[in-house]
């Protein structure tokens, strides 16, 4: 009898393992932190392909946008693009809601989407947008629903001086801005050398801006206890107007977040507690060309992701109460 061809029999092999085992990894999406990462090289192609950078007005924000609304559509949120004036013209923001949730109770997430013109903007802010994102889609793959209505939005212009999230809340009706009950801001959450901080929303340090609006302590309080829990101690950090939540708390919405720091400088108490070099800035390569991947702290980003997706969880089910 002549012998089988051994790529005959191999082939017929492979046919019935792949009748008999599950999907490959290749095949199953990705969740939890390594997908953030994942979204995180995807903006550094596409900065890479549009000039270096993906700042508002630029061919590199309406792809980054054009990504992360394909994402979500995908999940089942609905979206919406929201077009406003910026330096350099027209461009956006982008909502995307949960389909099920109280209409008249909704929380809000956000994080701006643009970078600066000098570079690809991986840590600020492509790393609260990534992570933002991430914890929406896991949300979505769960398939719980929410008895709030979670909105996630990726503002456009911040770097011009949070132009698209000043836009969001000054063209909302009165109404409309009441339904909001909460609004969590991600801006920078994987400094090299990163600091923990969460927006101090009771004024607990008893300097600078002083406390948020009403029912931002509680909001401070849940992601110091997850970013606890993720293994790290947080200091405060005031409402200074450098970010998207500040049109927000102008109009009474509690508001709170995480941050890992930016150009200012870490102490020696700080290098202790969290490692890392004192004397040197959170992030030396703050709006600058060398924001890339390679700028970003993986411990720093997986700790506050645990963080942000314990408050989407949270948030879901019940609200910052005073």
């Amino acid at each position: 009898m002549p012998k089988r061809p051994l790529l005959a029999t191999a082939a017929a092999l492979a046919a019935v393992i792949a009748l008999v085992l599950p999907a490959t990894a290749a095949s199953v999406p990705l969740t939890g932190v390594t997908a953030v990462q994942d979204h995180l090289q995807e903006l550094q192609k596409i900065a890479e392909a549009n000039g270096g950078n993906r700042a508002a007005g630029e061919p590199g924000y309406k792809a980054s946008l054009d990504y992360v609304k394909a994402q979500l559509d995908a999940a089942g949120f609905a979206t919406t693009i929201q077009e406003f004036d910026a330096i350099g013209g027209t461009t956006y923001n982008l909502l995307a809601e949960t389909p099920g949730g109280d209409a008249n109770s909704v929380v809000m997430f956000g994080a701006h989407l643009d970078s600066v013109s000098r570079g690809a903007g991986i840590n600020d802010n492509g790393t609260g947008s990534a992570a933002i994102l991430q914890a929406a889609l896991d949300y979505a793959g769960s398939g719980a629903t929410p008895k709030n209505k979670l909105r996630f939005a990726f503002w456009g212009a911040e770097e011009q001086g949070l132009v698209g999230s000043s836009h969001y809340v000054q063209s909302l009706p009165e109404a409309e801005r009441g339904k909001i009950v909460a609004y969590l801001n991600f801006d920078m959450v994987g400094s090299p050398n990163a600091g923990y901080f969460t927006y101090d929303g009771d004024d607990s340090d008893g300097e600078g801006s002083g406390p948020g609006p009403e029912g931002s302590a509680e909001i401070e309080k849940l992601l110091n206890d997850a970013l606890a829990a993720a293994g790290v101690e947080t200091e405060g950090t005031d409402f200074d107007g450098r970010s998207d939540y500040g049109p927000f708390i102008e109009v009474g919405i509690p508001a709170g977040g995480t941050f890992t720091g930016a150009e200012d400088t870490k102490t020696p108490e700080q290098a202790q507690k969290w490692g890392g070099q004192a004397g040197e800035a959170y992030d030396s390569c703050y709006h600058q060309s060398c924001d890339t991947v390679d700028n970003v702290d993986q411990q720093a980003l997986d700790r506050n992701f645990q963080a942000i997706s314990t408050a989407v969880k949270t948030y879901a089910e019940q609200f910052p109460q005073p």
